[in-house]
């Protein structure tokens, strides 16, 4: 808890004014709300105030005992009232009403997993990717693997099945570069028992009504390609990446009509080259045994954007006319606001901006990087050829946008600048959570990084409207987590309501975006089962269904899956 939501365990009355001050002050929390919280806490303040006095020796007044606490609901009321405009800014709609309804009949709902976290399994011939060798050498939280994830491997109609029930029209799943090809290439041989699981999984969604929506590399690349030739540090990657490509459209493109070629390149090159938190583990020593922190960061997201436009030249030129789908990227929907209004953290806000979304998306639509990158990065940052330039503009049929958080954009004082040692520090942002001892928003347990601010939901989208053409959008990742305690399963640890309230409010905001003009024409929230969350393990838990570890990895259904399917029938 933040320093200006902290009580004072000595003074009642302070307490009760802090709590209050909070919730009139938080930016996702309404003054509505924060009145409910006044009479609730102020309420329970009088009761215990009463209790108090019938057991104390001296008995004063109870009258002068209800007028103290009275004076403390004025006192704190006074305080919902003074709170400043700058803490209120973009409040939230504290119940939003927001019904199947209110989208079109085709508009997508649906559900996202990746390989990696559900599968599990290296039976079936499958070869290891990054993160099987990643969580090898102990780098996982709580020093776990993938083997065996939650099964979904040998679970699937299981799954399907669940996605049915919930009454989603969509399903979100990646394909296992290693499991097609275990060694990464086509000359080392094509895994038919891969293919055969893939087909299956496909036709089981197919009948029982729900759209695939495949990722054809989410964050796996095969690691006999990283030891071959360091992976997306090489051109190499290209021609292998493309055949894995072309195998996939050749024999799932009958059934499969949306098509994401990676997700979330930015998180590769930040967290896998930048600062070594994620596979392969690179940068700059001493942090990392291999690695330079600035310069691979920009290697690897180029060939990861000249690999996308590769396998979209490909889908264009050989099989959309025939199979008549459509193919896009996936992003980090990183969004940002201004630190304070000072005209230098409006500045560092548009070069945060710039720094993450547009080293994605000004190529792929633009046809270049952002000219402040060209001028910050200089010779840093790879240059397309003229060819390149023609392939990667205009790559992409929709944009993926995977939100989850919001962050304030501080800028870094010229004598604090840390020039040319990494891509964290090369856009002069302070990134923070916290303004004036105040959250953006909620945290989210059991992860570092989310903060809930659906708001910022409706601004990455704008921002996407106006600087990028107003593109076909999918909202691909959304959720949040709540911690896993362990223990055995009761039923307490299926109540979510913060994640309810997570997708009541995002619902509300990609409707609010579309009323905007904001061409989004889907919902794909993460995820359908708690499951393996990358570096972090099995801490956390995303899922709509509650996996019980404990207990042959049983699924069982959260009150949001609950609320979700209600939603999905036209119940809310």
């Amino acid at each position: 808890m933040v320093k200006s939501c902290r009580t004072n365990k000595f003074l009642p009355c302070q307490e009760l004014v802090s709590k209050v001050r909070c919730s009139a002050s938080h930016p996702s929390y309404s003054k509505e709300f924060a009145f409910r919280y006044l009479i609730l806490h102020a309420t329970q303040f009088i009761f215990n105030s009463i209790a108090s006095l019938i057991g104390s020796s001296s008995s004063p007044s109870p009258t002068m005992a209800l007028l103290l606490a009275l004076c403390y609901v004025v006192f704190s009321f006074v305080s919902i009232l003074s709170a400043s405009s700058t803490d209120v800014a973009n409040v939230t709609i504290d119940e939003p009403t927001v019904k199947r309804s209110d989208f079109p009949s085709d508009f997508l709902f649906g559900i996202a997993t990746s390989a990696q976290q559900i599968e599990g399994s290296a039976a079936g011939g499958r070869g290891p990717s990054i993160w099987d060798d990643f969580a090898a050498r102990g780098k996982i939280q709580d020093k776990s693997n993938a083997s065996v994830a939650i099964d979904s491997y040998n679970r699937y109609k299981e799954d399907v099945g669940i996605l049915k029930e919930l009454g989603v029209n969509t399903y979100r799943f990646s394909i296992s570069w290693s499991r097609i090809l275990p060694n990464g290439s086509v000359s080392g041989g094509i895994n038919q028992q891969g293919i055969d699981y893939y087909n299956n999984l496909i036709n089981e969604l197919v009948a029982s009504g729900i759209k695939p929506f495949v990722t054809l590399m989410h964050n796996d690349c095969p690691q006999a390609l990283q030891d071959k030739y360091g992976g997306f540090l090489s051109h190499n990657i290209l021609n292998d990446f493309r055949d894995y490509c072309e195998i996939c459209f050749k024999t799932y493109g009958d059934r499969v009509k949306n098509w994401i070629t990676t997700n979330e390149p930015l998180a590769t090159a930040l967290f896998g080259y930048d600062l070594g938190f994620s596979a392969p583990g690179r940068c700059s020593t001493p942090n990392c045994d291999a690695g330079n922190s600035s310069t691979e960061p920009y290697i690897v997201a180029h060939t990861h954007l000249l690999a996308h436009a590769s396998a979209v030249k490909l889908y264009r030129e050989k099989f959309k006319a025939d199979q008549k789908g459509e193919i896009g990227i996936s992003l980090v929907g990183k969004n940002y606001l201004p630190y304070s209004d000072s005209s230098d953290d409006k500045a560092a806000t548009e070069r945060a901006m710039d720094f993450a979304v547009g080293w994605f998306l000004d190529p792929l639509v633009n046809g270049d990087y952002p000219s402040i990158m060209r001028s910050v990065v200089k010779d840093r940052l790879p240059t397309f050829t003229a060819e390149e330039k023609e392939m990667v503009k205009g790559s992409l049929d929709f944009i993926g946008i995977n939100y989850y958080s919001t962050q304030y954009a501080r800028n870094t004082p010229e004598n604090e600048r840390k020039v040319g040692t990494s891509y964290s520090y090369d856009s002069f942002v302070n990134e923070t959570a916290t303004r004036d001892g105040v959250m953006i928003g909620p945290k989210a347990a059991g992860i570092e990084w989310i903060y809930r601010y659906p708001d910022g939901l409706v601004q990455i989208l704008g921002h996407v409207k106006q600087k990028y053409q107003n593109p076909k959008i999918y909202i691909t990742e959304n959720g949040v987590t709540e911690e896993n305690v362990g223990g055995r399963l009761v039923p307490e640890k299926l109540n979510d309501p913060h994640r309810i309230d997570c997708l009541k409010q995002h619902l509300a905001r990609v409707l609010q975006s579309r009323k905007n003009g904001v061409n989004v024409q889907g919902y794909i929230h993460w995820s359908l089962a708690d499951n393996w969350e990358w570096g972090s393990g099995f801490k956390p838990r995303f899922g709509l269904y509650y996996t019980d570890y404990e207990d042959n990895l049983k699924r069982h259904a959260k009150k949001s899956a609950e609320w979700y399917k209600a939603f999905l029938q036209g119940g809310h």
